[in-house]
């Protein structure tokens, strides 16, 4: 496994391969991560996983200075994944000078995750174009935890005709449930342990649909009610159509309920699809 920090060593070494997958991260590697690995790899001769903390998609307030930063672990876990070339430039390297050139998606990025960290999928959009143009992959792979994400990534390959296939994976859990994450590390014990419910409020308003409940505002609010008692500083639990995040109606039948919610210092967020006959 070569692990390179510059562009042109990326470009030399990447030269002569007959294809390219990439996976995206922002490193401090877990499960999540290694699973996005072992899905694509069979289906190319070289695969680059980019480790690299954009300060562009953090908020003035948010954790950019705290997120950790685990490289040699990394390596470690991409090394037994079976992973090719890692990719972990500095700063300087991605933005040699100030990005004035941004990518700008569309009315998806005002929307809940964008409602409430204004500009980040601006941030995401303008680095993953820059590393897709830096790595020139045929497949880029994406997890569905983020859900928003994979969409305005999506959207963005297909409105720019960027020859790349973007594929998505399923979120990996702890055997609780929980979705996993680098930002779970910021949970003390008790969180830890708190942290479940969540996923649990996610998974009753999705059997409830599925039982035939269509009063969508009222599970919404239900579940926040709940969270919030607990303790939860509750930014959104909503409803949506699977496409584009359109407000779900009682016609839609591919649907997915997405929450984000802030428990002790560490924001958390989950989704799941829901696909009615």
């Amino acid at each position: 496994m070569d692990v390179i920090t510059t562009v042109s060593e990326l470009r030399k070494r990447l030269s002569y391969e007959k294809s390219v997958a990439l996976v995206p991260t922002m490193g401090n590697l877990h499960a999540g991560h290694i699973q996005l690995i072992k899905e694509v790899k069979p289906r190319t001769a070289c695969l680059v996983t980019s480790i690299f903390v954009n300060r562009l998609q953090f908020g003035p307030s948010e954790d950019f200075n705290r997120y950790p930063r685990t490289l040699e672990s990394d390596c470690q876990y991409l090394l037994d994944a079976g992973c090719d070339v890692v990719f972990a430039p500095n700063e300087q390297e991605i933005y040699p000078t100030v990005q004035e050139y941004t990518v700008d998606p569309s009315e998806l990025q005002h929307i809940l995750e964008g409602a409430f960290r204004p500009g980040h999928f601006r941030g995401v959009a303008t680095v993953v174009l820059k590393l897709f143009n830096m790595v020139q992959p045929q497949i880029a792979i994406f997890g569905k935890k983020d859900y928003q994400q994979y969409l305005v990534l999506k959207d963005m390959v297909a409105q720019l005709a960027l020859p790349i296939e973007i594929v998505s994976a399923e979120t990996v859990r702890a055997n609780d449930g929980l979705a996993l994450s680098s930002r779970n590390g910021y949970l003390t014990a008790s969180e830890r342990e708190e942290a479940i419910q969540l996923y649990q409020q996610l998974s009753t308003i999705k059997n409830a649909i599925l039982s035939g409940n269509r009063d969508y505002a009222h599970l919404e609010k239900m579940a926040t009610v709940f969270l919030n008692s607990r303790g939860w500083q509750t930014d959104y639990i909503a409803i949506r159509a699977q496409d584009h995040l359109r407000e779900a109606t009682a016609k839609d039948t591919r649907l997915v309920v997405l929450g984000a919610s802030k428990l002790g210092k560490t924001r958390l967020i989950d989704n799941l699809e829901i696909e009615l006959s």
